[in-house]
């Protein structure tokens, strides 16, 4: 058995949500926050047998695609205000970081 942790974009975790859902795979939501763009994230927990993995990261993969998107850099603190920029850059979001756990023990009450 495999614990599928993914973290995704929040515009990406409805769809993600109901392509889980359709293929009735279990999964347990967390809101999160992402350290460096401070932005809302989803968090899946999906606790699968080892011949489902693959299964799962394809539903990932298809539902949670990259974009770019411009947001506004953070003014330094305690730096040199004088050399700081405040123009949006554009970065790259969404998509996945998935880990694959393995799972020791698993119960359900």
């Amino acid at each position: 058995m495999k614990m599928v942790v993914a973290v995704v974009q929040d515009k990406d975790s409805n769809k993600l949500a109901d392509a889980l859902v359709d293929r009735n795979y279990r999964a347990t939501k967390l809101a999160t926050t992402g350290g460096f763009l401070k932005a809302g994230n989803t968090t899946f927990m999906i606790g699968v047998e080892d011949h489902q993995v693959e299964g799962v990261l394809d539903l990932i993969k298809e539902n949670c695609q990259s974009r770019s998107q411009l947001v506004a850099p953070v003014s330094p603190m305690g730096g040199n205000a004088d050399a700081y920029v405040p123009y949006p850059v554009e970065v790259e979001v969404g998509g996945a970081t998935v880990f694959v756990l393995p799972v020791e023990h698993f119960q359900q009450f």
